[in-house]
């Protein structure tokens, strides 16, 4: 991933061992300063209240082997009010660089919207794809309008768009985006939105990886472009 250009990791407390798993390899390569490291908190069940919130910060902090995280988020907006006074603590000691929320559910995206005016946050991350649009209406332009920074996570709604699209050609008119894949297609339509910061498809193996990095390079969609893709979808 580093050797392609690649720079973000997003993890969470409740990931099981992911976070120990980032925290030996990304110190066995050496390659902390070249990656900008994301977790999350949640305020439920054990990691509940400011005590319980700072032991599992401490926990993540421990088993990603740094003294600083680039962003802590709440996890799916469970216990915002609870944990952001706490999280914006830290923030201000040097202990995590940016704060946000995170949702992976349209059914959250008014109550994120509410709690995007309510809190000065510096990142958010939203559900968001070619076929799950909610978010280009309900916060993105909300992102923009508060100077938001914005991770999109299942922009594949968890590969069921590449299932979906897996024995169809590619349209001719899609190399003119420098597009070889559908992964690169539907990738290349979130992080082409004004407010989209960065995509986080989660890949689990070498060759997916390399195709989703391949997104990065070459033209990303204009607006008419991004129109011509939407009806594209939904006239499947």
């Amino acid at each position: 991933m580093v050797e392609l250009g690649g720079t973000v990791i997003d993890t969470a407390a409740a990931y099981g061992g992911s976070e120990a798993i980032i925290g030996d390899v990304v110190a066995s390569l050496g390659v902390r300063d070249r990656l900008f490291l994301a977790t999350k908190l949640t305020g439920s069940g054990s990691f509940r209240g400011g005590a319980t919130g700072e032991a599992s910060f401490n926990r993540s902090l421990e088993r990603m082997r740094t003294t600083r995280i680039d962003l802590l988020q709440v996890h799916n907006l469970d216990g915002v009010d609870e944990l952001l006074p706490i999280l914006q603590r830290w923030k201000q000691s040097g202990r995590i660089r940016y704060l946000g929320i995170t949702t992976s559910r349209v059914g959250q995206h008014a109550q994120m919207a509410a709690y995007m005016r309510k809190y000065p946050l510096d990142f958010i991350q939203v559900d968001y794809s070619l076929a799950n649009r909610d978010a280009a209406n309900a916060i993105l332009p909300l992102a923009i309008e508060r100077n938001t920074a914005v991770l999109v996570n299942v922009p594949f709604a968890y590969g069921s768009l590449l299932g979906q699209l897996r024995s169809r050609a590619l349209p001719p008119w899609a190399d003119e985006i420098d597009v070889s894949s559908w992964a690169q297609f539907l990738l290349k339509y979130v992080v082409s939105h004004p407010a989209v910061t960065c995509t986080i498809p989660g890949s689990t193996q070498v060759a997916h990886l390399e195709d989703n990095q391949g997104a990065a390079q070459g033209h990303l969609p204009d607006q008419n472009m991004r129109r011509k893709m939407e009806q594209f979808w939904d006239a499947t």
